[in-house]
């Protein structure tokens, strides 16, 4: 083992674990690194001292001799609004960064990954590929929803009706005490549960594991198993670069298809991949995406909420819908292939233990998992379109577009920060019929903030969310729902033709044929030909923005981030 052959090299490290408490006997036992985002920062890992405590002890008891180590994760619910939110996409590379230095730094054998949300599950996932050891990664499980199915991401339409007076002071407060009654992931498919399934579909996660609601208690037993599992990987040296192949990622992205997954997935499927010496391109998403049918009935696309994915089967039930798709043969971290591990769930009593919750709630599986002749839509959520406003591609999550916006030519209404499109959607100030721009947001313009609050806006207002669209090189909650096309690239910080447009540009969406263009302006149509005239005699005119980030992380990241269809990582951190 690794940490045998270190101690060696290092006398040092023997009194330096004796004086933390290690007994003389734990030196030459396997060392596993238990590695959590543990922190009161939010529900998504004010439990976590929980599962590391169940694992400690599972790996105790299997012979290995676990060590505790923390990098905390902010919350992207609580970053909403203000500046805080342009920390969030960075927060991933540094918490990545950061275990890679509590791996490096200190011998270990291999390590448990305890993590839930948006930003921790995928830099975790990141950091395992990227430091190639035998790893385990355990899913922090999914909250329980509050009284009449009340789910956080329902806040944000409330708020937007307080806003419009539309409800009162002391009913918002009522949604707003009673939308997070425990701790998980916010109760819907948004990124942190997105990404807990996505662990487990690429096959660095127990069989089962993603999403389980923590009030059930099958967390702490998929911990001890985890636990267990780590000691017997340090001894097997079966490491992430085996698991993590481009069969797996195919896989994850079905899965993500099936599910109508998270937006923000686009930008973190492609960075772990790219830690493993991979490299996902977008349209591999459209591809997948265009042939497995989205079946999950779970907000925000569908109508259920988020715990009651683990109760009709979670991720293996959705695998078994779309098995004539998936390759079955890829190894995963149980030491067994994707198929022999599906095979086993069917035998050991999984699904019945996940069904004894339907029973209870009185809903059948077909409610939550549709079968896969009679899907929710043929196609999967997401779709890149391309086209001389993006020529590097951009993300919309077109399961949640009206039809009357799939095909549609709107007039530009330009905003060079949310906060003032925000505003103009609240005051009424946006009209049926336009095309409202964010720009100014992506990776080096501000670190990438979600816009989520301005989505809300327009989802909650009945004309607007069939009448609109919201285009931005920022990103989206994976709550958001409506009209939003994001990720728009090359951003404007970088020139992209976004950072040209101007009001009363014609933008065509036509999202079928995968397509986002400038086709007019001053109301005016005009000629591709045309239009190329006018962009390039605009970018003349252009004059790149002064970065308002002079000092700090922020500084660092937004000077060596690569682009949002790419992944959005700092490349110099590689």
């Amino acid at each position: 083992m690794k940490s045998q052959e270190l101690r060696k090299k290092a006398p040092e490290l023997d009194s330096l674990r004796l004086g933390s408490g290690w007994k003389i006997e734990d030196l030459s036992k396997p060392q596993i690194i238990v590695e959590s985002s543990f922190g009161h920062s939010h529900p998504g890992s004010a439990h976590l001292d929980r599962l590391v405590n169940v694992a400690d002890k599972a790996i105790f008891d299997r012979g290995g001799r676990p060590a505790n180590y923390y990098a905390t994760d902010m919350c992207d619910g609580e970053a909403q609004g203000h500046d805080g939110m342009n920390y969030s996409l960075v927060s991933r590379d540094i918490i990545a960064a950061m275990v890679e230095i509590h791996v490096k730094a200190t011998p270990f054998d291999a390590g448990v990954f305890i993590s839930s949300c948006d930003k921790s599950a995928p830099a975790h996932l990141m950091a395992i590929a990227r430091i190639d050891m035998p790893s385990v990664f355990v899913p922090g499980g999914i909250m329980k929803a509050g009284p009449n199915m009340l789910t956080l991401e329902q806040i944000g339409k409330y708020s937007a009706m307080y806003e419009r007076n539309e409800i009162t002071e002391g009913q918002f407060m009522e949604y707003k005490r009673d939308a997070c009654p425990t701790c998980g992931a916010c109760s819907f498919m948004g990124t942190a549960s997105t990404m807990q399934v996505m662990a487990e579909a690429l096959g660095v996660a127990l069989p089962g594991s993603a999403l389980i609601p923590t009030h059930t208690g099958g967390l702490e037993h998929i911990a001890k198993l985890s636990g267990e599992r780590a000691v017997e990987l340090a001894k097997e040296d079966l490491k992430p670069s085996d698991i993590l192949t481009i069969k797996a990622f195919e896989n994850a992205i079905m899965v993500h298809a099936a599910i109508a997954g998270s937006s923000n997935s686009l930008l973190h499927i492609p960075a772990i991949a790219h830690e493993a010496g991979l490299t996902i391109e977008p349209e591999l998403f459209d591809t997948i995406h265009r042939k497995i049918p989205f079946i999950l009935n779970i907000r925000p696309s569908g109508f259920w909420p988020g715990e009651y994915y683990w109760y009709a089967g979670g991720t293996p039930a959705i695998m078994e819908e779309i098995k004539e798709f998936l390759h079955l043969d890829v190894m995963t971290v149980t030491g067994k292939t994707l198929g022999e591990n599906l095979e086993e769930l069917k035998r050991n009593g999984y699904y019945e233990e996940c069904h004894k919750y339907l029973k209870i709630n009185n809903v059948s599986k077909a409610d939550i998992i549709r079968p896969i002749n009679d899907p929710i839509r043929k196609e999967g959520a997401i779709a890149i379109l391309k086209g001389n406003l993006a020529p590097e591609g951009a993300v919309v999550k077109h399961s949640a577009v009206s039809p009357k916006l799939m095909q549609v030519t709107l007039k530009a209404r330009v905003f060079d920060c949310e906060e003032d499109a925000l505003n103009a959607v609240l005051k009424k100030d946006i009209i049926a019929g336009e095309a409202v721009f964010i720009r100014y947001e992506g990776p080096k313009g501000s670190g990438m903030p979600e816009m989520f609050y301005t989505t809300e806006a327009i989802a909650s207002d009945a004309e607007l969310v069939e009448s609109i669209a919201l285009i931005t090189d920022g990103r989206f909650s994976g709550a958001t729902r409506g009209p939003a096309i994001g990720h728009v690239s090359p951003e404007a910080s970088e020139g992209g033709p976004i950072a040209l447009v101007e009001n009363g540009d014609l933008i065509q969406i036509d999202i079928p044929a995968r397509g986002l263009n400038i086709i007019g302006t001053n109301g005016v149509e005009r000629s591709l030909a045309e239009i190329d005239k006018i962009l390039t005699e605009r970018r003349k005119n252009w004059i790149k923005p002064k970065s308002r980030f002079n000092k700090g992380i922020l500084s660092i990241y937004t000077r060596n981030c690569v682009s949002p269809m790419k992944g959005g990582y700092m490349e110099d951190l590689r």
